[in-house]
C-alpha cells in the first residue's frame, strides 16, 4: 500500500508540475503506472486529473497576480504579446480553456487569470479538459497494449 501511495504521490507531482509553466511531463508516469497496474485505473486518472487541475489553478492565480505588474520592465511578456493573447482570448473566449490539456495550453490558464474569468467557469472547463485528456490517454494506452480499459 505504501508503494501505491508513493507512486500516486509521484504521479500527482508530475501532473501538477505539467500543468504549470514548469517543463514537466506527466504522460510517461501515467502510462507507466497504468501498464504496471500500480493502482486501480480510476484512481490513477483521478489523481492525475486533480494534480493537473490544481496546477492550472496555480497558473490562474499567477495570471491574476502578474497582471498587476504588466507595466514593469521585468514583466515576462511584452505589451504586444499580452495584447495579442488577450485579443485571442476575447475572440475565442473561455472555450480556449478546453485546450488547456494541449501543449502551450497552460498559457490559456494564465490568461484566464489575467482576464479575470469567472472562477466556476474556469474550473468547470479545465476539469473537463484535464480529466478528459487522462481518460483518452488511459483508453489509448489500453487499446494500444491490448489490455482493455
Amino acid at each position: 500500500m505504501l508503494t501505491e501511495a508513493a507512486a500516486l504521490g509521484g504521479l500527482f507531482l508530475a501532473a501538477f508540475g505539467a500543468a504549470t509553466i514548469l517543463p514537466f511531463q506527466s504522460e510517461v508516469v501515467f502510462v507507466g503506472m497504468q501498464l504496471g497496474n500500480a493502482a486501480p485505473l480510476v484512481l490513477i486518472v483521478l489523481v492525475a486529473s486533480v494534480g493537473n487541475i490544481l496546477g492550472a489553478v496555480v497558473n490562474y492565480v499567477l495570471g491574476i497576480w502578474l497582471e498587476h505588474f504588466r507595466h514593469r520592465r521585468w514583466f515576462p511578456v511584452s505589451e504586444a504579446q499580452l495584447a495579442r493573447a488577450q485579443r485571442a482570448y476575447a475572440r475565442w473566449g473561455v472555450w480556449t480553456l478546453l485546450l488547456s490539456w494541449a501543449p502551450l495550453g497552460d498559457a490559456f490558464t494564465v490568461i484566464a487569470g489575467v482576464m479575470r474569468t469567472h472562477w466556476a467557469v474556469f474550473l468547470a472547463l479545465v476539469t473537463i479538459a484535464k480529466t478528459g485528456r487522462y481518460i483518452v490517454l488511459a483508453w489509448a494506452t489500453a487499446a494500444t497494449m491490448g489490455t482493455g480499459a
